[in-house]
């Protein structure tokens, strides 16, 4: 973009273009508004639910749920009678977990494949930040580990490597004797 002032200074006139840039940016965003969301909850689910009229924006809405752990020796209320204990901690991007017969856990641990097409320009600078917000900005362990609770007490004592080398696994089912995984093809 080429801009020029007449009778200003040069630093002036990028001051004057960065305000008429900033100005024609803010201009759509701020005719967005928000959503009349006026429905009692009981008319936003069953046979016949009344929903919102879609919205349409020049800017998408994205709403991305920051990942955050659970602070140290804190857990969930347990219902009356419950209790609530960390199976494993320090689980690297857990995303499927599987119950074997003999009671060990397999976790597939990963994070999205990555996609080379998405890496570069506004689009890649965006994709990045909202990954990243989302805790997945990493890179990706691909790996299934085996979680053993030897003696019983809800809390694994060993944890193992069972398969590594995966490609952003995320699925397991043990059919008779064959374990499959489901992963995704690497580029």
């Amino acid at each position: 973009m080429h801009c020029q002032a007449v009778g200003r200074e040069p630093s002036c006139a990028r001051s004057y273009c960065w305000q008429l840039s900033v100005g024609a940016l803010a201009l759509p965003m701020a005719s967005c508004s928000e959503p009349d969301n006026t429905a009692a909850a009981e008319q936003t689910f069953g046979p016949s639910p009344t929903l919102p009229a879609p919205q349409t924006s020049w800017i998408p809405t994205v709403n991305v749920a920051t990942a955050t752990s659970w602070p140290a020796g804190a857990k969930p209320t347990a219902a009356n009678g419950m209790a609530v204990n960390a199976f494993a901690t320090g689980l690297d991007h857990p995303r499927t977990v599987y119950v074997l017969p003999n009671g060990d856990v397999l976790v597939a641990e990963t994070n999205a494949p990555p996609k080379p097409d998405d890496t570069g320009g506004i689009k890649g600078w965006i994709t990045r930040l909202v990954m990243g917000r989302a805790g997945a900005g990493v890179a990706s362990p691909n790996r299934i580990s085996l979680l053993r609770d030897a003696d019983g007490d809800g809390v694994a004592e060993t944890r193992s490597v069972f398969i590594e080398g995966l490609h952003s696994p995320f699925g397991m089912a043990l059919v008779g004797d064959d374990f499959y995984v489901a992963d995704s093809t690497p580029s």
